[in-house]
């Protein structure tokens, strides 16, 4: 009987060690195949086309915003002038009106 328990442990032995084989050779494999899908993710390009569309658009908005202020600076600064020349030739005549003896108006 003793024998028999033997036996039958070394049986379950050898069969958990061609398991544990059979476990590793089939990681290894995994592990492998995992490497060469990397592999093709990391060498294949990128679908940019849709980014560089969204960026494209971006940068054309900014643009226009862009375009929009400049144009709306430059109306104002052409205000502020004409609005500066009234004034400089209203203290032109006060002075020369000054000069003259004349009452200022």
């Amino acid at each position: 009987m003793a024998k028999e328990i033997t036996s039958s442990v070394e049986a379950l032995e050898a069969e958990a060690q061609r398991i544990l084989e059979e476990a590793k050779v089939r990681a290894s494999e995994i592990t492998l195949q995992a490497r060469e899908e990397a592999k093709k993710i990391v060498s294949s390009p990128l679908p940019l086309d849709d980014i560089e569309r969204e960026c494209d658009k971006i940068v054309d908005k900014a643009r226009e915003d862009a375009e929009k202020r400049i144009k709306d600076s430059q109306h104002k600064a052409m205000q502020i002038i004409v609005t500066a020349d009234s004034k400089v030739r209203g203290v032109i005549e006060r002075v020369v009106d000054m000069v003259r003896g004349e009452k200022p108006t």
